[in-house]
């Protein structure tokens, strides 16, 4: 195990209901705040309306900025930015899913910044501050709503890139898993797979001697296995949807099921290319994307893999080889994603080799990506023709 730090700032309130305390957890950061959100489903369901509640309850003019994209626009971000410096904001309220999140970041940061907050994504700039953020989460995902990460999409050069920062850790997270009732069917299964992928990112390592930690990355797994058809089943049954929503946020909460192990995160690399370019379901690509990274690099570490089908399939030995196991585990995470609804390759989208090599060259501008085993650009052109 290597040395580690851990410490997140989050406070969570979790459970039905917990909107409700909206106004008391906002009151301390100001008098004003930016609401963030998406495309107007909160206001479908009530929410907003609530939210608008809460914050005059407490004494807090509201300005708006809705229609964050599924992969937040630089753009639109500009345009948060903005609003936060013309109307004196004091506060960023998110409520959506992760790219709204991600969105209320990056214009948290941006509003402190003197340059272009783009310029933390191509690693120009160091985040020195950021306006507070509290969060309302409505999509089991990203984790977002406890961890300082945040992706950006560039659209006019076709980039997408990801910063984090202390700074950008919420004040507050408001987690009422009953929010999570009308979310279709695809961003369900999206959401899955992106928490799968977080934990994958973090279990396939080569750090010894962790062996908590990687009971913790199983349970994980184990836990969004059980509940995810349960969720997609039956929308509205609330101890399946409130165990995603917890699983979410443990798989990518600064490390905690993970701690004093070296990270990958080169699948998550590898899917922003594709995303960056054909605007796709982050969760999709990343369904696509990760059995075949498994199957290229698995020969690192087999007894990894073997584990993997193990403890988290139930795959038992008789009698095969670390190698057999670990392809066994491999098919069964393929056969779970295919199961849910999830796609299996690029075509699915109608997307072809066009656009390989420029992936490729993308993914390792600023040099190798991945620990478990590094990769060069000739790698991630082959673990794209795999995903064709």
């Amino acid at each position: 195990m290597n040395n580690f730090t851990f410490h997140n700032p989050t406070a969570v309130y979790f459970g039905e209901g917990t909107v409700a305390r909206l106004g008391e957890l906002a009151r301390p950061y100001g008098k004003t705040a930016l609401l963030v959100y998406g495309g107007g489903s909160i206001k479908k369901t009530g929410l907003y309306d609530q939210v608008l509640e809460q914050l005059a309850s407490a004494g807090i003019r509201t300005v708006e900025l809705s229609g964050i994209e599924p992969n937040p626009r630089l753009t639109t971000i500009h345009k948060g930015i903005a609003l936060c410096r013309s109307e004196q904001v004091e506060l960023v309220l998110a409520v959506g899913g992760g790219s709204v999140l991600d969105a209320a970041k990056a214009i948290a940061a941006g509003a402190l910044y003197d340059g272009d907050v783009w310029d933390f994504c191509m690693q120009k700039a160091v985040i020195q501050d950021a306006l507070p953020l509290g969060t309302i989460l409505t999509l089991a995902a990203t984790g977002s709503e406890m961890n300082g990460n945040a992706v950006v999409t560039n659209w006019e050069e076709k980039l997408k890139r990801a910063f984090g920062s202390k700074h950008t850790y919420p004040r507050f997270s408001i987690l009422d898993p009953t929010l999570t009732y009308t979310v279709p069917a695809d961003q369900t299964v999206n959401g899955v797979v992106d928490m799968m992928s977080h934990v994958f990112e973090q279990y396939f390592s080569l750090t010894p001697d962790t062996p908590l930690q990687e009971r913790m990355c199983e349970s994980v797994l184990q836990t969004v296995i059980e509940n995810a058809e349960k969720a997609l089943a039956a929308p509205d049954d609330y101890s399946a949807r409130a165990n995603l929503m917890w699983c979410g946020t443990m798989a990518l909460n600064g490390g905690l099921i993970s701690v004093g192990m070296q990270n990958d995160w080169a699948s998550h690399g590898i899917e922003h290319e594709i995303s960056a370019i054909y605007d796709i379901p982050h969760g999709a690509g990343l369904a696509i994307v990760f059995p075949n990274w498994m199957k290229y690099v698995c020969s690192e570490r087999t007894d990894r893999f073997a584990q993997y089908a193990e403890r988290v399939w139930g795959i038992e030995r008789a009698g095969r080889t670390d190698e057999e196991m670990a392809l066994a585990g491999i098919d069964a995470t393929r056969a779970f994603f295919s199961r849910i609804g999830a796609p299996s390759t690029l075509a699915d989208f109608g997307i072809g080799g066009e656009q390989l090599d420029r992936m490729a060259a993308e993914a390792v501008r600023f040099g190798p990506i991945g620990s478990f085993r590094k990769l060069e650009q000739a790698d991630v052109k082959a673990i794209l023709e795999m995903c064709l």
